[in-house]
């Protein structure tokens, strides 16, 4: 039995549709019933007749922190894929983010322990990697001081978590994918932009950083949890760009005007002063944040080197092409609606 936390996530709903192609049995947890019906579009968006794949999922009504559920969730389980996650950069979302991706991660470790799962592949962020101004890798060294991000400092301890437990005797791999681009959820997450971008962005930045199609990740996790490999951690980007050749891509995808100021850093230092404001008066959610800001203009080139020599027949496709194709569902999803 195969176990996928966060199953109605971006990563976790296409990871679904792979792993139903085979004779498996797959079982998925999930928090909302609504949240089902999303998987259920992600798998429309590959296949006419969705039925007889989708029925071969196990659902499972659990949070990452009520551990008896979990417990029973387990029964029967030979290998977990760890795809739950919360994500935000507010600082006053810190507390739900640990929480959720720390404590809920070493709530996973442990039944992993404790029912001795043969294999458990966790998905964590390139935003956990250290920080260098030519290239990044897997040993590139983490630096707390140098990261004020809370989501990148839940991730961080999520893996210290996942690290924890390949010493308890659970034979695990962590992938740190780039920002990842799929099919559906154009309202939250990587999705959104999408949306922000077919609407019009008058300010691109000067950042750039590294990309990745959801179909590649979910096709490395699956590699690596059936081969021989363990006690590994593998950065996943297609593709690194400017966030300026970023959205042009995305713009030509969808048939608007790329835009062509960009944003100073005096401007954004305004930006997420009037955004805290906002969240102080209005009580409404934070959208951008101090440090959201000095990521977008952060210049961090990741490798993928070491994935690649591990799985020498794996090619990334080009994030153009997944921006292509991603840009044309947006687009029947819009008019849909």
């Amino acid at each position: 039995m195969i176990l996928v936390t966060g199953g109605t996530g971006l990563v976790g709903s296409h990871l679904l549709f792979e792993l139903t192609k085979a004779d498996q049995n797959i079982r998925a947890l999930y928090r909302r019933t609504e949240t089902i019906e999303k998987v259920k579009t992600i798998f429309s968006y590959y296949l006419d007749n969705i039925d007889i794949q989708f029925k071969k999922i196990e659902w499972v009504q659990a949070d990452l922190n009520d551990v008896p559920k979990l417990n029973a969730a387990f029964e029967g389980v030979s290998h977990v894929y760890h795809c739950a996650a919360l994500i935000s950069f507010a600082p006053n979302d810190y507390a739900q983010l640990n929480k959720t991706n720390t404590e809920g991660t070493a709530n996973i470790v442990n039944l992993c322990i404790s029912h001795s799962i043969q294999k458990l592949c966790y998905v964590s962020s390139v935003a956990t990697m250290g920080v260098d101004p030519h290239k990044i890798t897997e040993e590139t060294t983490w630096k707390s001081e140098d990261i004020k991000n809370v989501y990148a400092i839940t991730k961080h301890n999520a893996e210290m978590e996942v690290w924890r437990g390949i010493q308890e005797g659970v034979p695990s791999v962590i992938v740190n994918p780039g920002l990842i681009l799929g099919a559906g959820f154009f309202n939250s997450g990587s999705g959104l932009l999408f949306k922000i971008i077919h609407k019009g962005l008058r300010y691109k930045t000067e950042g750039i950083t590294g990309y990745v199609g959801v179909n590649d990740v979910v096709e490395s996790m699956i590699l690596l949890m059936n081969s021989g490999h363990t006690s590994e951690q593998y950065i996943l980007v297609s593709d690194t760009l400017s966030f300026g050749d970023f959205t042009k891509l995305m713009s030509n995808a969808l048939g608007v005007r790329s835009p062509k100021k960009t944003a100073k850093n005096w401007m954004l230092s305004v930006a997420w002063r009037l955004d805290w404001l906002t969240y102080i008066v209005l009580g409404r959610k934070r959208h951008l944040t101090k440090n959201m800001c000095r990521t977008l203009n952060n210049k961090n080139h990741y490798s993928s080197e070491k994935f690649l020599n591990a799985e020498k027949q794996f090619k990334f496709t080009p994030i153009s092409k997944t921006i292509s194709e991603v840009s044309q569902i947006y687009l029947k999803e819009v008019k849909t609606f």
